[in-house]
């Protein structure tokens, strides 16, 4: 690759970078049927050659006329010296420059072969954090199984959901189904209903990013499905082939800041580093194996020929709730320097339970601790001993005498799903629909 110091490494967007770097080799590839062309690549890289020239000592004296006139012209302008901000193999991406071994993070769901430094990664975060606030967007990291839809392979359909398999669509040009039978995978994949509304509205408020921990070549046929125009991804589909961690997903592979991104994501410790980013999804359950996967002994919704609510699922529930945390930063806090979205997110989730005051009752103890947790980070204030500021007692047991107590004084006794709806929905539930009564 032949050096630019414009280079759209400079850009502010990744789709940018990737249009770049395909446009910079297609022009640096010579066509072997012309001599002339030989000859350009072979007066290219000499000038390569004589531009890697700055960047050793100084104390060469033995140089050609021709190489020492470049030199000097090169010499005269510091403000021209390579950085080496990334790599393309092992190319530096801005002077061309052949580079000694592998450093800085890879982005190969960029561009195969891509490496940026830590340096060149924080400035590309600013520019774009900057170009996105003017435009008034953040970031939103999407994760693709149980959050936006649900797949099962063909072999684990079982009886009662070989129905499905001549609603399904087979994968083939733009289609508006969300059953899809993917014949080449050996897999059916059910989109979760209200997800094409959910990604248009949200692409207003949001630059988007699938990250899964899916292999690649499944998460670009999930893009697919859901993003049939690339309207939405292009380029910013992350697998666990481009994660860092094993097992873990992480920002640093994001070129966001921290501060502006939003994670939608129905598995908490994939995020160990990034929760105070993390809106955590309830999970959907349409094929029997994914209910297996996790231990419910129950009928799945494709067996129940049934599904979720459009309007009243988790998706419609949380685009309200990315509405109002995008409101939240661009129109109600002040400084949009210092505007963290993390401090957004735990002041809206701070006032799910404001005022309510709980106590719990016969929680399993291993269970109690994230419970307790849960609703004290949702705003409720948690006591361990009964008195009369009180609202809700939280119990799997209507005998026990904080149950009979909250019933006596005309205090809500609820079940612990009431927090967990809560926390899913970011919504006070329904008491009534949670109510734990006593065991016939």
């Amino acid at each position: 690759m032949s050096g630019a110091p414009d280079s759209p490494i400079h850009s502010s967007s990744s789709d940018d970078f990737i249009a770049y770097l395909d446009e910079a080799l297609a022009a640096s590839l010579p066509d072997a049927s012309s001599d002339k062309e030989v000859e350009n690549q072979d007066e290219l890289e000499s000038v390569s050659r004589i531009k890697r020239r700055k960047f050793e000592s100084d104390e060469e004296t033995e140089e050609s006329t021709s190489e020492g006139s470049v030199k000097q012209n090169l010499e005269e302008s510091v403000e021209d010296v390579c950085t080496h901000p990334g790599s393309f193999g092992d190319m530096c991406i801005r002077c061309g420059k052949k580079l000694d071994g592998e450093s800085g993070v890879t982005f190969g769901y960029i561009h195969k072969g891509l490496r940026l430094h830590d340096q060149e990664i924080s400035r590309l975060r600013s520019t774009d954090a900057n170009n996105l606030r003017s435009r008034r967007k953040l970031y939103l990291i999407l994760d693709l199984d149980h959050t936006l839809l649900n797949s099962t392979h063909l072999a684990h359909l079982n009886s009662e959901e070989l129905h499905l398999i001549p609603q399904a669509d087979s994968v083939g040009g733009v289609s508006k189904s969300s059953l899809f039978k993917l014949d080449k995978m050996h897999m059916m994949t059910k989109l979760r209903p209200f997800v094409r509304t959910f990604l248009r509205e949200a692409s207003e408020m949001f630059e988007m990013y699938i990250y899964t921990m899916g292999d690649r070549p499944y998460a670009l046929e999930m893009a697919k499905l859901l993003d049939p125009q690339g309207e939405y991804f292009n380029a910013k589909v992350i697998s666990r082939d481009d994660g860092t961690q094993k097992h873990q997903k992480g920002l640093d592979i994001v070129l966001g800041q921290e501060s502006a991104v939003v994670i939608l994501d129905d598995t908490e410790h994939a995020w160990v580093k990034h929760k105070d980013n993390l809106i955590l999804m309830e999970r959907y359950h349409f094929f029997g194996s994914s209910c297996r996967q996790f231990g419910f002994n129950c009928k799945s919704l494709a067996e129940l020929k049934s599904d979720e609510d459009e309007a009243e699922g988790a998706l419609a529930k949380i685009l309200q709730v990315l509405k109002q945390i995008h409101y939240k930063f661009f129109y109600e806090l002040e400084d949009i320097a210092e505007r963290d979205v993390r401090q957004v997110l735990k002041s809206l989730r701070r006032e799910v339970l404001s005022g309510c005051v709980i106590v719990f009752s016969r929680i399993f103890h291993g269970a109690l601790p994230s419970l307790r947790k849960m609703a004290e980070q949702l705003g409720a204030i948690c006591l361990t001993e009964l008195d009369p500021s009180v609202t809700h007692v939280v119990a799997t047991d209507a005998g026990t005498e904080k149950a009979r107590w909250a019933v006596k004084e005309k205090r809500f006794l609820v079940h612990p799903r009431w927090i967990e709806a809560a926390n899913y929905f970011w919504e006070k539930q329904p008491e009534e629909n949670f109510v734990l009564k006593k065991k016939q």
